[in-house]
């Protein structure tokens, strides 16, 4: 079963994530700010992660970074920005910064179940052919 994290501090936009993620049966985990997040990351390796930008003690882009440059071994797992920071800078920044997707809210949940499915298709097609991932 893949296990999806979600980091966001704002608790009422996690839950409806979470929920969301839930009931297409996905596994879920959940943290409230990056530093969290990245201990969850560390501690149970999720198969995706769900990432705000903005958040207290360690922002989204800091995270990635940090398990970018700190944990090489993590550094393919599929990562995904989902912001309210919708201009184009920004989007580009989190791109740049290694991000597979950059997602803005309000969620579009269709959207956001779309690039998960596309990513579950790309973790599926790495496992069959016994790549890690």
């Amino acid at each position: 079963m893949i296990t999806v994290l979600c980091v966001e501090d704002e608790k009422a936009v996690r839950d409806l994530i979470v929920e969301e993620l839930t009931d297409a049966g996905l596994r879920t985990l959940e943290a409230e700010n990056g530093r969290h997040g990245l201990e969850m990351i560390l501690k149970h390796r999720p198969d995706i992660v769900i990432s705000d930008i903005t958040m207290p003690e360690m922002d989204g882009t800091q995270l990635l970074a940090e398990v970018q440059i700190n944990h090489p071994e993590l550094s393919n797992m599929p990562f995904i920005f989902l912001t309210a920071l919708a201009d184009r800078e920004k989007m580009l920044e989190g791109l740049r910064a290694g991000a597979d997707n950059y997602l803005t809210k309000p969620v579009d949940f269709d959207v956001l179940m779309a690039k998960i499915q596309g990513l579950i298709m790309r973790i599926e097609n790495r496992v069959a052919a016994g790549l890690e991932f």
